[in-house]
């Protein structure tokens, strides 16, 4: 870290040196007659230098999942401006955004929904960095852990545990499991109807297809007078107030307008667990996707390998979505391990 401060700080000396010295010469009369010089071009033009030194952030990892020109359909749907995360200042919603995002749950009399953000605010962080610290780290190595059968007898789970982030989704289960799904945890992505109890240190992403979902956010950990959406939820939730995240609604939108093309009528979790690594991680390595290996589509806690309920479910284009992550895996953006 020191070594690389020094490159910088030199880099940085060197580029004001030259700055300075071109420009005296570019302005030097033979006749000692002197020409205008001009700081204030100069100070822009080492600003403009500065900025690219600041911005430019070389790929930690072996293989850094947002490096451009590696594939013109990667670059054509990834999009590193738009932040996965809810906060504070990034709450303004477009009027078309909003518009669609309201018709994924069909609410009839939505809350305002600027309202119901500033009560969101008050008691969940408002402050979080959207891009959760990328910068920061050296390479972030993520497991994206989906619910397939395929992971049943797979052996993964020391694999999954030893990556800096493990995000999981909906009721996946670990209890029972961890030889084939790992026991580690980072970051669980939910919905209220898909809620389960999380460990004392594992981040809930609330995944918000509804102002409702918001609402039950400030309700679960204050008053708990929400139990029912379209089916029963929990009134409490068990989840520190500092450990809840906001999928952020354009997030949603940016992923089913890029990313799906359209198909579906909104994103399912786990794509949506998917793209968000993309923005947040350097390396991504997808466990628990798809079919197992005689076809059959269910999770891996179920008895009966038949089931297939998750793949059918009436919202989600499970082939376009599978068809996204192995382009991903095509272009080695994204490794995918099979299982079973």
């Amino acid at each position: 870290m020191m070594t690389m401060r020094r490159r910088t700080l030199k880099a940085l000396i060197f580029l004001f040196l030259f700055i300075f010295l071109t420009s005296f010469f570019f302005n030097y009369s033979p006749t000692m007659v002197t020409t205008t010089w001009f700081p204030k071009q100069m100070v822009m033009e080492l600003s403009e230098s500065l900025k690219k030194l600041v911005q430019y952030r070389p790929c930690p990892c072996g293989h850094c999942v947002g490096q451009r020109k590696v594939s013109a359909w990667f670059d054509q749907r990834f999009n590193q401006t738009v932040q996965p995360l809810l906060t504070a200042r990034n709450a303004l919603l477009e009027e078309e955004t909003y518009r669609w995002w309201l018709k994924l749950q069909r609410e009839k009399k939505p809350s305002n929904l600027n309202d119901t953000i500033k009560e969101l605010f008050r008691v969940v962080p408002g402050h979080v960095d959207p891009m959760l610290k990328k910068r920061s780290v050296s390479c972030r190595r993520c497991a994206v852990v989906g619910n397939s059968g395929n992971l049943r007898e797979s052996s993964y789970g020391p694999e999954i545990d030893s990556h800096d982030f493990v995000l999981r989704m909906n009721k996946a289960p670990t209890a029972g499991f961890e030889t084939d799904v790992g026991s580690k945890t980072t970051h669980h992505l939910v919905y209220p109807e898909s809620f389960r109890e999380l460990g004392e240190n594992v981040s809930m992403v609330l995944v918000p297809f509804k102002t409702m979902d918001l609402e039950w956010v400030v309700s679960a950990t204050t008053t708990g007078t929400i139990s029912h959406t379209y089916v029963p939820v929990p009134t409490k939730i068990k989840v520190k107030q500092d450990k809840i995240l906001i999928y952020h609604p354009a997030f949603i939108k940016y992923v089913f307008d890029n990313w799906l093309q359209g198909h579906g009528r909104y994103p399912s979790t786990g794509i949506l667990s998917v793209i968000f690594s993309l923005h947040v991680c350097d390396e991504v390595d997808l466990y628990g996707f798809g079919a197992d290996s005689k076809g059959n589509w269910h999770h891996y806690w179920e008895n009966n390998p038949s089931a297939g309920a998750f793949r059918k479910t009436g919202v989600h284009d499970a082939d376009f979505e599978s068809n996204v992550t192995a382009t991903l895996a095509s272009i080695n953006k994204i490794r995918i391990f099979k299982g079973r």
